[in-house]
């Protein structure tokens, strides 16, 4: 359930909740094989989002595919990148998205686990983490083209907003049993300051300004 009151609150959506069942599929393999090459034990995977209750309303704050249809200007698309190989972005498939949608819908919410987790209660604070999604970096999805040992997807951008706003300390985890593959990777870079590739900006204004 979505809280009202304004501040910020993190979301940990089972990979697949509610989707294609390729997706759970594809992320129980995933999982499978890298607990028995790192010799560990199979983790339950997560993807974070963000909502940020603010004065100008609320905002969901996700990295998702491009879909076909809708303007990126009604979704609050502030960035893109490519996914899996960076040549070939051309195709709308092969496109990712960050999003600071008023109002928004994130999909699957209704299956978030041990969720919302309030990260902050200050309006404040939620309007930093907007003002910040649009420098966010774009590199490849799925591969670790910065070298952090980790690769970037979703949960890197949620968590290097949350890192660059000063707000995850190390103690923000997925529920018991889980992981969020691409965390580190946000957290690495935001830290660091790693610079990326060349990013693709969305031409659009933020929505509500």
């Amino acid at each position: 359930m979505t809280v009202n009151k304004s501040g910020l609150d993190l979301y940990w959506i089972p990979l697949g909740a509610g989707g294609p069942a390729i997706v759970r599929f594809s992320g129980a393999a995933y999982e499978t094989i890298k607990a028995q090459f790192e010799r560990r034990e199979r983790y339950d995977l997560y993807h974070a989002a963000l909502i940020a209750h603010t004065s100008q309303g609320s905002f969901s704050i996700e990295m998702t595919p491009v879909p076909n249809g809708s303007s990126a200007s009604d979704r609050g698309v502030v960035a893109e990148g490519a996914v899996g190989m960076r040549w070939a972005r051309r195709l709308r498939i092969f496109r990712y998205e960050v999003r600071t949608w008023r109002d928004g819908v994130i999909p699957d919410l209704g299956f978030a686990v041990a969720s919302p987790v309030r990260i902050s209660d200050e309006a404040a604070i939620a309007q930093l983490v907007l003002d910040l999604a649009p420098a966010v970096p774009t590199p490849t999805w799925g591969r670790d083209e910065l070298r952090t040992g980790d690769m970037w997807n979703s949960n890197s951008v949620v968590a290097w907003l949350l890192a660059r706003a000063g707000l995850d300390d190390g103690t923000v985890r997925p529920p018991p049993g889980g992981r969020a593959p691409g965390w580190e990777a946000g957290l690495t870079i935001a830290r660091n300051g790693i610079a990326p590739p060349p990013a693709t900006r969305a031409p659009t204004s933020r929505p509500g300004y």
